[in-house]
């Protein structure tokens, strides 16, 4: 006659230990594998939470990168200068003349070399940077307007130089442009007043700016420096 118990026996290892288990201890088999998986639930949620909190990191950082780059690469601005009358500064090499202001047509012989005053065309050069040289009588309808004009002999200031010219230029009423031929490196040119120097680093420049840049003393001052002609090479 044959037993319960045999009736529970299993050829198969696995099923019969599965037979042999009281139904309390498959319970807690259960609760401890739900258990497992809980656990496991919860690892990968903590990983994905940690790896989201390190790719928001660092994109917010790399947020604050870009803002702190654009400030700190960023062009400077251009220097500003008061406008007014001269105020009688004595700044070191300055010279100082007296040129007619009168309106005349064709090509005119000046005194000075760059011409700082003078008859001049009626149409005056719009103030900006220019790479090539530019027409006289144009350009100094635009100093008798208040404008400063800053020439450089390209033979002798290097791009180096030509950057800390501009540097020292405002946003409006200054030319620069190349005058081959000087008899100095460079030039800073207002309505009867002119400083030669041999550095682009020159303090006396923007001193000169500063005395000179818009000065009420000129013929025309508060006439515009936009709405003449453009010459060749405006950057």
């Amino acid at each position: 006659m044959t037993s319960p118990s045999d009736k529970r026996a299993s050829g198969n290892p696995a099923k019969q230990a599965q037979i042999d288990l009281t139904v309390k201890q498959q319970r807690e088999q259960k609760r401890q594998e739900k258990l497992a998986e809980y656990q496991k639930q919860v690892a990968r949620r903590k990983r994905g939470k940690l790896v989201w909190w390190v790719v928001g990191s660092t994109a917010a950082l790399a947020v604050v990168g870009l803002v702190v780059a654009s400030f700190a690469f960023a062009p400077a601005p251009p220097p500003s200068y008061q406008a007014g009358n001269s105020t009688g500064l004595e700044i070191d090499g300055v010279q100082s003349f007296e040129n007619r202001s009168d309106h005349v047509q064709g090509t005119v012989t000046y005194d000075q070399t760059p011409p700082a005053g003078g008859p001049h065309n009626p149409v005056w050069l719009n103030c900006g940077v220019y790479t090539e040289p530019q027409q006289n009588e144009n350009a100094v309808h635009a100093l008798e307007h208040g404008a400063i004009w800053i020439t450089y002999d390209p033979e002798r200031v290097d791009q180096a130089g030509i950057d800390a010219l501009k540097a020292v230029m405002p946003s409006s009423y200054a030319l620069l442009s190349p005058y081959p031929g000087m008899d100095t490196p460079i030039a800073v040119s207002a309505w009867d007043h002119q400083l030669k120097v041999d550095s682009a680093d020159d303090p006396r420049i923007a001193e000169f700016f500063t005395e000179y840049w818009r000065s009420q003393n000129a013929p025309e001052p508060n006439a515009p420096c936009s709405g003449g002609v453009n010459g060749p090479g405006r950057a």
